[in-house]
């Protein structure tokens, strides 16, 4: 086997043209409309817990002593307690919000893809 030609050809496609296909366009629309309530799911999420967590801390005596820091961890862990109950009902709002916007095109698109596919 020849390595050099190996390597020319696979230098070669990284810098051709691609086409873009209907698929990789559904592909990347439906990634388009779910993008925004997963980065939203994630990032809420990961806080409401940290909150949560540290009310924890503050309820058990890791952090501060006292009755003062029992009474703000049980506040601190109900409010990160209640950030993870609605975390749920707002990303699937989000991403009806999302499916909404781009869903006439994801439509169209699936369907020219089928019709051509038969």
């Amino acid at each position: 086997m020849d390595t050099d030609k190996i390597y020319a050809e696979h230098i070669a496609n990284e810098y051709s043209k691609k086409e873009t296909t209907k698929v990789k366009q559904l592909k990347k629309l439906d990634a388009k409309a779910k993008l925004p309530a997963n980065i939203f799911g994630y990032t809420f999420g990961i806080v409401s817990a940290l909150v949560l967590g540290a009310g924890m801390c503050l309820a058990m005596g890791v952090i501060g002593s006292g009755v003062g820091a029992f009474i703000a961890g049980i506040v601190v862990g109900v409010v990160g307690i209640i950030g993870c109950a609605i975390n749920y009902p707002i990303f699937k709002k989000i991403k009806e919000n999302g499916k909404n916007k781009y869903g006439s095109d994801i439509i169209r698109l699936a369907i020219e893809i089928t019709e051509n596919n038969d």
